[in-house]
C-alpha cells in the first residue's frame, strides 16, 4: 500500500512540476511576443509624434492648453457654488433643518454627478436624432476615450471632452441643488435621491439640448449665453413644483415668516456664490481666445451683481425703515440670475438695469409668494425663477445687435423678445409639467415628505441623528418670527 501511495504522489509531483515549466514557458514566450510587440508600437508612436509636433501649429497648441486650463478654472468655480448653496439655505432656514440642508447640497452633486455620466451628458451634447429634441449618443461617455494599438484616443479636437463634461456637470448639480432651499426642512431623503436623479439624469439636460446642444430653441436663434434659462429656470421650475406639492411648513404663520438662524452662515453662502458666477458666466466663453470679450462678461456679471444688491436693500428699507442684510443677499443673486442670459449680449450700463430691476423683482416676488401662501424658506423661485425669466427676455430689450443680439430698444423689432419669450414658455411648460408629476408620484407613494411626528422632533433628528448645534440640545420649532 505504501509502495502505490509513493507511486501517486510521484507521479502527482511530476504532473505538477510539468505545468509549471509549461506555463512558465508561455509565460515567458508571451512576454517575449508583447515586448517587441510593445517595441514596434513605441517606434510607430514615436514616429507619429515626431510628425505631429513638426505639423502642429504651435501657437494654436497653446491656445487649446490654456482654453483647457481656462474651463476647468471655471468648472472648479462653479463647482465651489454647492458650498455657496449650502450655507445660504441653512443661514435662512431655522435651526433644527440645518443638518439636512447641508446634507442635501453635498448630495446633489454625488447624485447629480451619477446620473448626469450615466444618461443626462448624452441626451444633453449627443448627436441629434433630427428632431433637435435630445441627443442619442455619447451616454457613460462612451465616445470621449477608445484605444487603438493599446494607445488611448481622446474624442473630439480642441477642449478635452472629459474636461466639458466636468463644467457641465456642475451647471447640472447647480440646476439640481435650486430646489432643496424650497423644500427645506420636510422633504423626504428618499424623495430627495430620486428628484436629485430625475433632474439631471432627463429633465434638465433635454432643455440644455435645446439650448446649447443645437436643438429647436438654439435653431431658432434663441439666447441664452450662462443659463437665466437653461440653468436657474429649471431649477426654479422644480423648486416650485416641489414647494406647493409638499405644501408649507408645520406651524408656518402666513404674514411672518421664520427669521434666518444664522445670517452669518446667509452672508458667506451668498460670497462664495458670487464668486461661483465668475467661473458661470466668464467660463461658459470657453475660451480667453478674445480676453476683452471675457472682461466684458466679467463687468457686466459684477455690475449686475452690485447694483442688484444696492436697489434690493433700498426699497427694502423705504418700506421698513431697516438696513436689511438678507434683502442685499437676494438681490446680489438676483442681480447675478438676471444678467446671466445676456451677459454676452449688453453693454455694462444695461447690466445695471437689469441688476437693479432684479433687485426689486425678488422682492416683490416673495412678497406674493407669502400672499399666496407658497412656502419657499429660501426664496428660491422668487430669486432663480423670476429673475430667471425677466433676464432672459431682457436680452429682447437690450441686447446690442453688435454683440449678437437684437434688442428692441436698438431697432431690432420684436423678434428676437418674441423668441426668448417662447424658449422660456417652453421650458416653464417642459418643467412645469414634469416636476409637478414627479412630485405628485413620489406624493402618492408616501416619499416625499417627512411624518408629522418627525417635523415636531426637527428634520435633522429625525432624518439624520444629529442637530448642527448638538451642544445646544435638540432646539424645538420655534413659532414663526422667533
Amino acid at each position: 500500500m505504501k509502495s502505490k501511495s509513493r507511486l501517486w504522489r510521484r507521479l502527482i509531483a511530476m504532473a505538477i512540476g510539468t505545468l509549471i515549466l509549461a506555463t512558465f514557458g508561455t509565460t515567458f514566450t508571451i512576454a517575449q511576443d508583447t515586448t517587441e510587440a510593445e517595441a514596434v508600437v513605441e517606434e510607430e508612436s514615436a514616429a507619429a509624434v515626431e510628425e505631429m509636433v513638426v505639423e502642429a501649429d504651435p501657437v494654436a497648441a497653446l491656445q487649446v492648453a490654456v482654453d483647457s486650463t481656462f474651463v476647468f478654472f471655471a468648472a472648479a468655480l462653479v463647482f465651489f457654488m454647492q458650498a455657496g448653496f449650502a450655507f445660504l439655505e441653512a443661514g435662512m432656514i431655522r435651526k433644527t433643518g440645518v443638518v439636512n440642508s447641508m446634507m442635501e447640497n453635498f448630495m446633489d452633486a454625488a447624485f447629480g454627478g451619477i446620473a448626469f455620466f450615466i444618461v443626462g451628458f448624452g441626451l444633453a451634447f449627443g448627436t441629434d436624432n433630427g428632431s433637435g429634441l435630445f441627443g442619442t449618443t455619447n451616454f457613460f461617455l462612451s465616445e470621449a476615450l477608445s484605444f487603438v494599438d493599446g494607445a488611448p484616443v481622446y474624442g473630439g479636437d480642441g477642449i478635452s471632452i472629459f474636461i466639458l463634461f466636468f463644467f457641465q456637470f456642475a451647471f447640472a448639480a447647480t440646476a439640481g441643488t435650486i430646489a432643496t432651499g424650497a423644500m427645506a426642512e420636510r422633504t423626504n431623503f428618499i424623495g430627495k435621491i430620486i428628484y436629485s436623479f430625475f433632474i439631471a439624469a432627463f429633465s434638465y439636460p433635454i432643455v440644455i439640448h435645446w439650448i446649447w446642444g443645437g436643438g429647436w430653441l438654439a435653431q431658432q436663434g434663441f439666447l441664452d449665453f450662462a443659463g437665466s434659462t437653461a440653468v436657474h429656470l429649471c431649477g426654479a421650475m422644480l423648486a416650485l413644483g416641489g414647494a406647493v406639492v409638499l405644501g408649507p411648513r408645520k406651524g408656518r404663520v402666513w404674514g411672518n415668516p421664520p427669521k434666518p438662524q444664522n445670517v452669518a452662515y446667509a452672508t458667506l453662502g451668498a460670497m462664495i456664490l458670487w464668486l461661483g458666477w465668475y467661473g458661470f458666466n466668464p467660463g461658459s466663453a470657453l475660451t480667453m481666445g478674445d480676453n476683452a470679450f471675457v472682461g466684458l462678461v466679467a463687468v457686466n456679471t459684477t455690475m449686475a451683481a452690485c447694483v442688484g444688491a444696492f436697489v434690493a436693500v433700498l426699497f427694502v428699507y423705504f418700506r421698513s425703515g431697516k438696513w436689511e442684510l438678507p434683502a442685499a443677499l437676494n438681490g446680489c443673486l438676483a442681480g447675478l440670475v438676471g444678467i446671466t442670459a445676456g451677459c454676452a449680449f449688453v453693454a455694462p450700463w444695461a447690466s445695471m438695469v437689469i441688476g437693479g430691476i432684479s433687485g426689486i423683482l425678488v422682492i416683490l416676488s416673495n412678497d406674493l409668494f407669502e400672499k399666496i401662501k407658497i412656502d419657499d424658506p429660501a426664496g428660491a423661485f422668487a430669486v432663480h425663477g423670476t429673475c430667471g425669466i425677466f433676464g432672459t427676455l431682457a436680452i429682447g430689450i437690450l441686447g446690442q445687435p453688435e454683440l449678437g443680439a437684437n434688442g428692441l430698444l436698438f431697432g431690432g423689432g420684436v423678434a428676437q423678445l418674441m423668441t426668448q419669450l417662447v424658449g422660456v414658455v417652453a421650458v416653464v411648460v417642459w418643467m412645469g409639467v414634469t416636476s409637478f408629476v414627479l412630485f405628485f408620484i413620489l406624493k402618492s407613494i408616501g416619499v416625499l415628505r417627512i411624518s408629522d411626528h418627525g417635523e415636531e422632533m426637527g428634520i435633522d433628528t429625525h432624518e439624520h441623528g444629529i442637530g448642527a448645534y448638538p451642544d445646544m440640545g435638540v432646539p424645538s420649532i420655534a413659532p414663526a418670527g422667533d
